[in-house]
């Protein structure tokens, strides 16, 4: 970690045509010498970057023509953009760890109670997440629930507190990855009242620097998970139960799930919510269809999880313009489980990743850490299972595709893709190093050795 980082507080970045003006006789930073992924809308592939002021303003010769106060020598190695994990639950992370929910950690060993209650304690949970994640590669990330609905929570991580120790260690300049947060006026995987919806949502979020504390929407919790049969579905479970919404208000569950949605979509903020069964997918997206298209939210609606949609749904969402923010590592770990409330056949239809991929609806592939590990790679091998099995096959074309739901991606589904997400002229210089091409099929994704990460041109973690 680099001593007394200090994130830049810059104006927006000019567009691309204008890079001319950008370019004078020397940059901050050049990083040559190997193999750079820039995830562009062709896939190129660059020899070098020249970064000036946090920002790239050259590739390739152009880069090379200029001189450089720094110089990262990749030495063969390759780079790519900073991973952007767009559902990781940071604080609770930090708390955490080491111990993950799907880990060898035994359940009477697990945490449990009151994790965080101090300011102190609190600031000091982002702060390990922060230097985990730099270890990682890992430059963005989405927080996926913050707010009052938990301020009696259990744990202490995910409350108004924590926002507060968001944005003092956000103004101090702590920053060591970019955020962005999404409110929540429920509690974490529970329950929701229109009530507590409608009088948090006019409360203004705090003022802050969107590109590395950005407030763009709200969480909210539609259902449960298909294992303990709690996700709402169309077939019943074999108790015959099909799970239900997790909202309250109003005349019953679903009319106050629609007006949540239309309150939110009113005020054009994005909207996240947690439907993992087929019927909560389908009342998202009719709901949308009714209230969610005016005014445009600044980041696009997405649905997280979303393990039961149909392909129907799929293509439907993504007529929408709503993406998939998807967990195949989880889908890993609950499969066997997730079979005896679904049955092999419903089971073999769901976490349909191929298809998502395939129709184009906007997908991230994101580890709810600290559920699953907020190590990237094995997500990624993951993925590479769960299209194994739709016969895909594991080839460099599949791999930039995955690669991409974690970085060009992500920046969409955060609404920055004009000056995040891939390494080109006029986007910032958040660069992840990996000792080998994760493009090149047959080495795992978890074999990958993170080398250095550099996150507005500045490294903040490089191995040895």
């Amino acid at each position: 970690m680099t001593p007394g980082y200090k994130p830049r507080n810059r104006a927006p970045n000019r567009p691309a045509r204008d890079l001319p003006a950008l370019l004078g006789d020397d940059a901050d930073l050049l990083v040559r010498g190997g193999r750079i992924h820039t995830v562009d809308a062709t896939d190129s592939v660059a020899t070098a970057i020249a970064v000036r002021d946090g920002v790239i303003v050259a590739t390739d010769a152009a880069a090379e023509a200029l001189s450089a106060r720094e110089v990262v020598q990749l030495d063969g190695r390759t780079a790519i953009p900073g991973v952007n994990d767009a559902h990781l639950h940071a604080a609770w992370l930090g708390a955490r760890w080491p111990h993950l929910f799907f880990s060898d950690t035994p359940p009477e060993e697990q945490p449990t109670g009151r994790l965080l209650a101090t300011a102190d304690e609190r600031r000091a949970a982002l702060r390990r997440a922060w230097a985990l994640l730099a270890e990682l590669g890992v430059t963005s990330y989405t927080e996926p629930g913050i707010g009052p609905g938990e301020d009696r929570g259990e744990t202490g991580c995910f409350g108004t507190d924590m926002l507060d120790a968001y944005v003092e260690l956000h103004r101090e300049g702590a920053q060591t990855s970019r955020v962005t947060l999404l409110r929540l006026f429920g509690t974490i995987d529970g329950e929701s009242s229109l009530e507590d919806f409608a009088a948090g949502l006019p409360v203004p979020p705090p003022s802050t620097d969107s590109r590395w504390l950005a407030i763009p929407g709200v969480k909210i919790f539609a259902d449960g998970i298909p294992p303990m049969a709690t996700a709402w579905t169309s077939d019943p479970y074999p108790d015959g139960t099909t799970g239900h919404l997790l909202t309250r208000g109003d005349a019953d569950p679903l009319s106050a799930f629609q007006q949540m949605i239309a309150l939110a979509a009113s005020r054009g903020l994005q909207i996240a919510v947690h439907a993992t069964g087929d019927r909560s997918i389908e009342e998202f997206l009719t709901a949308l269809e009714r209230h969610g298209r005016t005014p445009p939210p600044p980041a696009p609606h997405h649905i997280v999880h979303g393990d039961l949609a149909t392909p129907a749904q799929i293509r439907r969402a993504e007529r929408l313009g709503v993406g998939f923010a998807v967990q195949p590592l989880i889908a890993a770990h609950t499969h066997s489980w997730a079979a005896v409330q679904l049955g092999e056949v419903r089971v073999a239809a769901a976490w349909p990743l191929a298809e998502m991929l395939s129709t184009g609806a906007l997908t991230t592939v994101t580890s709810d850490a600290p559920i699953a590990t907020p190590d990237w790679r094995p997500s990624l091998d993951a993925s590479l299972a769960l299209l194994a099995a739709d016969g895909r096959a594991d080839d460099a074309a599949t791999r930039r595709r995955l690669l991409r739901t974690m970085t060009a991606d992500a920046a969409i589904q955060d609404g920055a893709a004009s000056w995040k997400g891939t390494l080109e002229p006029g986007k910032v210089a958040d660069i992840t190093v990996l000792d080998e091409d994760p493009c090149s099929p047959g080495r795992p994704f978890a074999a990958l050795q993170v080398e250095r990460t550099i996150v507005d041109g500045r490294t903040v973690f490089a191995r040895g």
